[in-house]
């Protein structure tokens, strides 16, 4: 079999994959880094629903998530008997969902899963724990559509970001809107944080060129400080990429002010994949598609559909 993914994304332990919307080819990777695990033992949960054969929200078909024998998997209990693997219990976390609660299995056989995990990043970080102490050299984290923030949590080291034709029928939309994330996921780990504040953002400013920002960060609050110089040669400290809510424009405006913009928590994208094929009847000439992301990131852009599986 071909190789489809980086060697880099096999060496992190703790690897989430992150969607840019349904059916942008998520599950496809999940297959093909179970596919390509060579005797690995891997540990599998998910931040929302996933392995059905019918997306229960968009209607459209899926693809399974086909696990090899020996894979640890954290789902919810009712989602066992959707499961076609023989299975055994190994452990019983305690952590409620609306499906059951979350139970940790080895599959004793190869064949298809269902998974709805946590969705709590402190019960994430516990199941990937109890992954690693059961043996496991890697954690795989499916995240689920709208969560994009997942990857750039403490939880997760590494992350794919799947992007597709599903998205939008215009692939400059596509494109471009993948790339503002890629850019706000692979903002700079900050090395110090400064300490918080209650004062407004532009009175921290006034006292020091650096200031953490307690909430989110939108061109509502950026914009006035850009007019108005306070924002230049300064640094500005977010939790996680989640909380920039800033437009392009405003990204570059700070940038050509040498404003520095970190995340407390932070998670490198690894690679970006793109699916040609949409799920609603349209689809991208699959090697322009790849040509433009791969010139509007600086990863490995990779075609999930170059080869069946």
């Amino acid at each position: 079999m071909k190789t489809l993914l980086p060697q880099n994304c096999k060496h992190i332990r703790t690897l989430s994959i992150v969607g840019m919307c349904k059916n942008a080819g998520k599950t496809t990777v999940l297959n093909r880094l179970l596919a390509e695990s060579r005797g690995r033992v891997l540990g599998l949960t998910s931040i929302g629903r996933d392995g059905e054969s019918v997306d229960v929200v968009t209607g459209t078909e899926k693809p399974g998530i086909y696990v090899p024998d020996g894979t640890l998997i954290a789902t919810a209990k009712d989602m066992l008997a959707l499961s076609d693997i023989t299975q055994e219990i190994v452990f019983t976390t305690g952590i409620p969902t609306p499906l059951g609660e979350v139970v940790l299995v080895r599959a004793k056989s190869a064949g298809n899963v269902q998974l709805a995990g946590p969705s709590i990043t402190s019960q994430l970080k516990t199941v990937s724990d109890l992954f690693f102490s059961l043996g496991a050299e890697q954690t795989i984290i499916d995240g689920a559509l709208g969560r994009k923030s997942l990857g750039a949590r403490a939880v997760a080291e590494g992350v794919i970001l799947c992007t597709g034709a599903s998205y939008d029928m215009r692939m400059e939309k596509v494109v471009a809107d993948t790339a503002q994330i890629f850019r706000v996921m692979n903002l700079k780990k900050a090395e110090t944080v400064p300490e918080e504040s209650d004062k407004p953002l532009h009175e921290i400013l006034k006292l020091s060129r650096e200031a953490l920002v307690p909430g989110a960060l939108t061109d509502a609050a950026v914009v006035p400080l850009l007019k108005s110089g306070a924002l230049k040669n300064a640094r500005l400290v977010v939790k996680d990429p989640s909380k920039v809510l800033l437009s392009p424009d405003t990204l570059d405006k700070l940038a050509l002010r040498s404003v520095s913009l970190e995340t407390v928590e932070a998670a490198k994208v690894l690679c970006v994949t793109v699916n040609p094929v949409s799920a609603y009847g349209w689809k991208f000439d699959p090697d322009a598609f790849l040509n433009t992301m791969a010139a509007a990131v600086d990863v490995p852009v990779i075609n999930v559909k170059e080869e069946p599986l």
